[in-house]
């Protein structure tokens, strides 16, 4: 289990808590991300903060400390791309 701000753009990851007293993660839960369902980190901006998430079929971004709460597990069946050698 890992904070969701510690994944990688292009890596996958099923949300594991979130924290139903802070009022983003409500607005999150509100917009479909709830414990069980897959998320997927997009793309961050260059300095790292924010980050773009995928799930259910929409895109947010969500500031780093934002993120950090948010807890993921990356399991056998969210595909985690490994970074490629380069040549």
């Amino acid at each position: 289990m890992v904070s969701l701000s510690k994944l990688l753009p292009g890596q996958f990851g099923k949300v594991v808590s979130l924290n139903a007293e802070r009022a983003v993660d409500q607005r999150l839960m509100a917009l479909g991300l709830l414990p069980g369902m897959v998320v997927k980190v997009v793309r961050r901006a260059p300095l790292g903060d924010p980050i773009a998430l995928s799930f259910g079929g929409i895109e947010i971004c969500l500031r780093d400390i934002e993120a950090r709460d948010i807890f993921i597990d990356i399991a056998a069946d969210c595909p985690v791309p490994r970074p490629r050698k380069k040549l």
